[in-house]
């Protein structure tokens, strides 16, 4: 087994205790779910984003390798400011937002081969908006209207984000893209329209799975 071998089987067990701790978190309210929270919530970004880097395929490109670095690094910053304890709404959407379009360079570098798959993806989050970000995006300018803005720029994004990832016909990169716009859809409608009993773990289950998704993108 090569060093890259190594630090990929160790990054995924990481990522993977990681993440049930994570998941444990959100469905107790005990102050102790709070802690694990802290540290299981960037630590899984930061295993997962390690895996990626470590079973990289060897004709990866540079710049697809770099623009996903770059854009696990802006989840991780997005994560740490959407935290309880520092609740930085703003910045944490900023920080996805330019993740999001860290990961759209990442698949244009990796080549866009299926267009006609775009084309569906378009059509899909054209739907998901219309049923679902119209009415996140109305609830967002009830609760502060200087949250319109901002909401409006993060869907058009990781919509944009979802139709390039289709586009380049990598089945990862289609799960990955998708598990995103369902795991933001639900954060969305969790904060501005109604949470759900359940609703916090499934934002960070479909979470979880998009990161995964975006680091097998780059498996080949």
């Amino acid at each position: 087994m090569s060093a890259a071998d190594t630090v990929a089987l160790g990054a995924g067990i990481a990522a993977a205790a990681a993440a049930l701790a994570n998941w444990w978190s959100r469905l107790d309210r005990a102050r102790a779910a709070g802690r694990v929270e802290l540290v299981s919530k960037p630590l899984a970004t930061i295993a997962i984003g390690t895996f990626a880097v470590a079973s990289a395929a060897d004709d990866v490109p540079t710049a697809a390798l770099v623009a996903a670095v770059i854009g696990f690094v802006l989840c991780l910053v997005g994560d740490v400011a959407l935290l309880p304890a520092v609740d930085r709404f703003i910045p944490g959407l900023a920080s996805f937002l330019a993740g999001h379009l860290a990961f759209v360079v990442m698949f244009v570098a990796l080549g866009l081969d299926r267009w006609w798959l775009g084309a569906i993806a378009l059509v899909g989050v054209a739907v998901v908006v219309r049923l679902v970000g119209r009415t996140v995006l109305r609830g967002a300018r009830e609760r502060d209207p200087a949250l319109a803005a901002p909401v409006a720029a993060y869907l058009a994004v990781i919509s944009s984000m979802a139709v390039v990832g289709w586009a380049t016909g990598n089945p990862a990169a289609i799960i990955g893209s998708s598990l995103f716009v369902l795991s933001d859809s639900i954060l969305g409608w969790r904060l501005f329209v109604r949470a759900g009993r359940f609703a916090a773990l499934a934002v960070m289950v479909t979470y979880h799975g998009a990161l995964l998704g975006l680091a097998l993108t780059l498996v080949g």
